[in-house]
């Protein structure tokens, strides 16, 4: 293995997939931070990470105000990609997809959920509507809506974007901009005799590096990560099921990103359609198990998208994955921040599910706590690690 090039860094980053990558890239744009960053990522291929597997999509349908922010912030990011990475006439524009996402409610409780969600969402900018069920009819006549109550809808920056490439354009600007990357593997870590933080990393090479700051971005094995600075972190790798399939007789406009009371959720993907769900029991994985369960398409997810799009009776999958959510079992939300006795390790985990939406914003935010100890543009002091030392729950009724 190639060896680090300096035995003192400012920053290491541990794991330099979509979270990794943007601390990198952002603390390059911090003014005044001129510090030596390490990014060590145990494959370089990228070929297992979360990030390798998202589904790309974003959405404002949060429940708990930060999510909602955070979003707003990775909408204006994606749809002004080339002018945050300086002009650059190489990097592409990115697209954002506005087809929404669609919640269905089959019980009056979801739909007085969803009322309050809307609520909080229009009070923050975004554009959701709550929507009987023939004012879903109306607009898009495919569904069969016999047992729904009510919606919610929103087309305004939600939707679905090319993740890859963001990540990608992350990656390489911050290597451009003086940024090593490593393929390692973080083993061990020293701490002070204090206890209160890491001053040494030990990689998997043998080399030991010196560190100011230690970021822990290591996605569904975040919780192995902290363990070595002897933290814990209560997210686990739990399987997530995507499904590509074209169907005989292709709808005659976008299909939205509708969430079923069956757990099932299913979009546009191009010319085809892609669906997705949780298996069946939902227990967390061994970080190398991807085994695919064959028989979720038929027993599960094929039978929800016929019976709500009776269109979908003739359709052919064309590909399909499973990837891990870094699933934070307190509160499905990220954990972000400073530990509270470890000062010097930042966390950056346990998205469950909606981590590529956040990148821009929650990397900015690490950028911003390492350059000046404190959020500067947005407060995600409602993500502390210290709630879950206290047990609290930063709650969020909309997870998928």
């Amino acid at each position: 293995m190639p060896q680090p090039n300096h035995s003192t860094y400012d920053v290491v980053i541990i794991g330099g997939a979509i979270f990794g990558s943007s601390v990198a890239w952002w603390l390059t744009q911090m003014a005044g931070f001129d510090g030596k960053v390490l990014v060590v990522e145990r494959d370089p291929t990228y070929e297992y990470a979360a990030t390798s597997h998202t589904n790309s999509c974003i959405r404002q349908q949060f429940s708990s105000a930060i999510n909602v922010k955070v979003s707003q912030f990775g909408a204006e990011f994606i749809k002004n990609f080339r002018r945050f990475m300086g002009d650059d006439p190489e990097v592409p524009h990115l697209a954002l997809q506005s087809f929404g996402y669609l919640y269905l409610a089959d019980t009056p409780e979801f739909a007085q959920t969803l009322q309050q969600n809307q609520q909080i969402q229009v009070a923050l900018g975004a554009g959701t509507q709550h929507m009987t069920a023939a004012e879903v009819a109306a607009a898009y006549p495919f569904y069969q809506l016999d047992d729904i109550i009510a919606a919610n809808h929103n087309r305004v920056d939600e939707g679905y974007f090319d993740g890859g490439t963001m990540f990608d354009w992350f990656k390489r600007t911050a290597r451009r901009n003086g940024v090593e990357y490593l393929h390692d593997e973080v083993t061990a870590m020293t701490k002070a005799a204090d206890g209160t933080s890491v001053t040494h990393v030990t990689l998997k090479s043998g080399a030991t590096v010196a560190c100011g700051t230690v970021v822990n971005a290591s996605g569904p094995r975040a919780a192995a990560t902290a363990g070595m600075a002897g933290i814990t972190l209560p997210v686990e790798p739990r399987k997530r099921y995507t499904f590509v399939f074209d169907a005989a007789k292709p709808l005659d406009r976008d299909l939205p990103l509708t969430i079923d009371p069956s757990g099932v959720h299913f979009r546009t993907e191009g010319k085809y359609y892609m669906a997705g769900c949780p298996p069946r029991e939902d227990p967390a994985v061994a970080y190398d198990d991807f085994a695919f369960d064959h028989s979720l398409w038929e027993d599960k997810v094929w039978p929800a998208i016929a019976t709500r799009v009776p269109q979908f009776d003739q359709v052919k999958v064309i590909n399909e994955w499973v990837g891990h959510y870094d699933y934070n079992t307190l509160d499905q939300n990220a954990i972000v921040g400073p530990h509270s006795v470890v000062e010097n390790f930042l966390c950056l985990n346990g998205f469950s599910g909606h981590g590529l939406q956040q990148a821009p914003a929650l990397g900015r935010g690490i950028a911003e706590w390492i350059a000046y100890g404190a959020y500067r543009t947005l407060d995600l002091s409602p993500y502390a690690y210290r709630r879950i030392e206290e047990n609290q729950s930063l709650i969020e009724k909309a997870v998928i």
